[in-house]
């Protein structure tokens, strides 16, 4: 059984991002709890704090009042631009999940080296489940090595590999995810990263064991947006849906 099944009592379990979004700390604050309650609320099964708008401390701000709710998705950080915070936060709070844009690829060989033996020591420090991309979107690709190789690197440096295409939004290339699949012979759990929706998620999640989603909960599904249920409910009916088939 994965570290992704021990954490996660659904199959195919659904991550909703929390970007942080709002005009200053408080109305952060205000935002990310009221589109926690949504997608807690619509059944989604984890929450991914993140700093995508916002700045590292309103991820702490944010993660404090989540974990003192009992909404029932587990609680997941990433903070953008600063691994070692987002480890250091999950020693301080219940943290189930941290997610990092990139565990493998994205650095020339002299600095993989240095960057391989920090994040092992920092995931060593935490009991939370680790979820990696590799030529995740918006990341260089600095290794030199052909993709299958950065792939098995990442996966031997985490519990499960996030996988999108090049953009926020866009759906993901489902012969990059079988090139996952492949490379790792299906021995870690692979979550598609972007570009989920109700329509696709039958194809998406048929070849995946779950996924990320920010974008497509939102208004006019755009990342600007605000999470809105009837999004967030539809989705999740699909995802049921598919479970519920499997």
């Amino acid at each position: 059984m994965s570290r992704l099944s021990q954490t996660f009592t659904t199959v195919k379990p659904i991550l909703g991002m929390l970007h942080l979004a709002g005009d200053g700390a408080a109305a952060k604050l205000v935002q990310a709890e009221e589109e926690a309650r949504i997608m807690a609320g619509e059944g989604v099964d984890g929450l991914v704090v993140e700093n995508y708008f916002g700045e590292a401390d309103d991820v702490e701000r944010v993660l404090d009042r989540l974990c003192g709710l009992d909404l029932g998705a587990k609680i997941g950080v990433n903070v953008l631009r600063d691994d070692a915070r987002a480890f250091a936060l999950a020693r301080r709070y219940p943290v189930a999940f941290i997610q990092v844009d990139s565990v493998a690829g994205h650095l020339p060989p002299e600095a993989d080296g240095p960057f391989a033996t920090g994040l092992a020591e920092r995931r060593a420090s935490v009991p939370a489940l680790l979820l990696g991309g590799v030529r995740f979107k918006y990341q260089p690709v600095l290794s030199g090595r052909p993709e299958e190789v950065d792939v098995r690197i990442g996966a031997s440096r985490c519990d499960g590999l996030v996988v999108t295409s090049d953009a926020t939004g866009q759906p993901t290339d489902m012969d990059k995810v079988a090139r996952f699949r492949a490379a790792t012979g299906g021995t870690v759990p692979l979550l598609i990263g972007a570009g989920l929706t109700e329509a696709n998620a039958a194809e998406q999640l048929a070849s995946a064991d779950g996924a990320v989603v920010g974008s497509w909960f939102k208004h006019d599904h755009k990342d600007t947006g605000r999470v809105e249920a009837p999004h967030v409910a539809r989705l999740m009916r699909a995802v049921r849906s598919l479970r519920s088939a499997a």
